[in-house]
């Protein structure tokens, strides 16, 4: 259905995922190609106390008080050919099902009714870059425990064949802010039990993760095995992960191994890690064949047991007449 003008232009805007420190949009729907350049964001500063801290790096990470302000700079790229008018602002977002999940458009929670951008948009030149100064200020009654939002720059430009239809683009920075007395809570997880699976997907070790502290963890790690058959090893193996394990929850994470690895025996120890805190767990385990993906492939693989049963049964057969005719011979002699 053709839209109609009264009901103005149409907004698309791309499904959001994480990219270092940025949330960007997929390069389907960004307003500018990655051949011709993009709209970046970085942060600029983080807590003295969090210097170590790779998490710190990337997003705003920090405990708050009722009552206190921070601030916190960012800074906005424009590396296209083009000029670009970007918008500056806070929204919403959460962390779920394992996941950081931002909220549409500029929706808003109460940690981004907290939070301004000033200025609230830049005009960039091409190969333009600027920084601005993210607020956060935590009212005196503001809940306490850990809040998520992002803070978003973004473009938009109609779209050159379809002018009812609104392109927008958009990057940020992610806000994960701990409210409460005190010092933040301290972060923790368990790892384990350590687990193979053999599927059509191929062979994997699995652990179950346990956010068992008082923050929200952004997990990256993987898996070494050893003490294999005639003493192998391999590895590292990347953990397949893009998780971010909200407090109190679980998750499994599976890290993938080659299937060409020899079956038998092996000792896996998977690494996690969240920021400066790391933990491990490790099991002997086995690895078998993965199960056939399909009825067709069943049946190829049951080939080579199929031929070894006609065979053994046509050697049963012929001897069974050998002895037969044996025991026949033997007793015309007599």
């Amino acid at each position: 259905m053709k839209p109609s003008a009264a009901l103005g232009p149409l907004i698309v805007l791309g499904c959001l995922g994480a990219a270092g420190g940025a949330v960007a949009a997929p390069a389907a729907t960004q307003v500018m190609s990655p051949a011709s350049g993009s709209l970046g964001v970085r942060l600029v500063d983080r807590p003295t106390s969090a210097a170590d801290d790779p998490r710190a790096n990337l997003y705003v990470v920090d405990h708050l008080t009722p009552g206190s302000v921070i601030h916190r700079r960012i800074e906005v790229s424009n590396t296209t050919y083009s000029p670009m008018h970007v918008r500056l602002y806070s929204a919403a977002a959460s962390v779920v099902d394992g996941g950081f999940a931002v909220a549409s458009g500029a929706t808003q929670n109460e940690l981004s009714t907290w939070t301004s951008i000033t200025p609230g948009a830049l005009d960039l030149q091409a190969g333009q870059r600027a920084t601005a100064t993210v607020t956060v200020a935590v009212p005196a009654e503001a809940t306490s425990g850990e809040h998520y939002g992002v803070a978003w720059a973004q473009v938009q430009a109609a779209s050159s064949t379809a002018p009812q239809v609104l392109q927008v683009s958009r990057v940020g920075v992610r806000l994960y802010v701990s409210v409460g007395p005190g010092g933040s809570p301290p972060p923790d997880f368990t790892v384990g039990p350590v687990t193979t699976t053999s599927d059509p997907a191929g062979r994997a070790v699995a652990a179950r993760v346990h956010n068992t502290g008082g923050r929200a963890l952004d997990l990256s790690g993987g898996l070494q095995l050893s003490a294999g058959p005639a003493g192998l090893s391999a590895g590292p193996f990347p953990a397949r992960l893009g998780v971010t394990l909200g407090i109190g929850e679980t998750e499994t994470v599976r890290v993938d191994v080659d299937s060409r690895l020899p079956r038998g025996m092996w000792t896996a120890r998977i690494t996690l890690r969240s920021g400066l805190l790391e933990r491990s767990s490790s099991a002997r385990v086995s690895f078998v064949d993965a199960v056939p993906s399909t009825p067709a492939a069943a049946a190829r693989s049951l080939r080579p047991w199929l031929l070894g049963f006609v065979v053994l049964g046509f050697a049963l057969v012929g001897s069974t007449t050998s002895l037969g005719i044996l025991r026949r011979r033997r007793g015309g002699a007599g």
